[in-house]
Formats: C-alpha cells, structure tokens, sequence
C-alpha cells in the first residue's frame, strides 16, 4: 500500500514538475523589454509563482519520492541509473529555468529572456529518454563505459566508516 502511494505521489509531482518545465520557457519567452508595465507585472507574478510555489516544491516532491521508491524496491539496476542521469539533466534545465526567471524579473528591459524552444525540446528529450528507461526497463548486457570505472582505485572513502 505504502509503495503505491509513493507512486502515486511521483507520478502526480512529476507530472507537474515536467508541465512547468515546458510552459514556463515558453511563458518566459514572451517577456520582452516592449512590455507595458502591467504586462510585465502580471507575467512576472505568474512565472515567478508558478516556479517558486509549484514546479520547484513538485520538483522536490518527486525527486523524494522516487529516492524512497528505488530503495524500498531495491531497483539497483543499471537502467535505473541511467534514468537518475536523465533526472539530473532535468534538475539542471530547473535550475537554469530559475536563472532565466530571475534575470526576466529583475532585469526588465535590460534582459531579453531567451527563445524557449532550445529549452522546452531539451526538457522534453529528457522526459522522453526517461520514459523509455522506466516503461521499457531496456538491459544493458555489458558495460559500454570505460573499464576503468569498474576497476577499484585502492582509495580510502572521503568519510569514516559507514554504520552498519
């Protein structure tokens, strides 16, 4: 019961987290230093609410939530990983999306907000690869990384013993 909530939670948090990563580039994009005042005002309220207040706490949420999901399920397995690398991505778009809305917010007519295109097509080819990496949970017969990655280095961990 528990694990299907916790699906449920990061299925419904993800899904806005990856609606605000594709709307917001493009609402983003209409900023402009030809804006009347109450135009940039009310664009400015709705993207720096809907970033502060529901894309970035669904964000959170979901990133949480599938945290706990991988170790009650125990998925240590390597499309998984693969899957974290494409979360980390989006996590990077997120950030940058921030930057943009502070610039557009605090710089107004100074700051010509970019094209959202380049930002939603990479959001979207995120979003796309992490389908595919959960739906089809492809195997990954062997390692195409480098095989020193698998190599021990005989290095001491950075921390002290780990609790057992």
């Amino acid at each position: 019961m528990m694990v299907a909530a916790l699906k449920f939670l990061h299925i419904a948090a993800l899904s806005l987290w990856c609606a605000g990563l594709v709307g917001l580039p493009l609402l983003l994009a209409r900023h402009g230093p030809e804006d009347a005042q109450a135009d940039f005002t009310r664009r400015r309220l709705v993207t720096h609410n809907a970033y502060v207040r529901l894309v970035t706490p669904a964000a959170v949420i979901a990133v949480a939530a599938g945290t706990a999901l991988v170790f009650l399920r125990g998925v240590f397995v390597p499309w998984m990983f693969a899957k974290l690398a494409a979360v980390g991505l989006l996590v990077l778009i997120h950030a940058w999306l921030g930057h943009v809305t502070l610039q557009a917010g605090e710089q107004r007519g100074e700051y010509d907000a970019p094209s959202g295109g380049p930002l939603v097509a990479a959001a979207l080819l995120c979003m796309t690869a992490i389908l595919f990496l959960v739906l089809g949970k492809p195997l990954f017969a062997e390692w195409t990384g480098p095989a020193w990655l698998l190599q021990p280095r005989g290095q001491p961990l950075p921390v002290g013993a780990v609790p057992m």
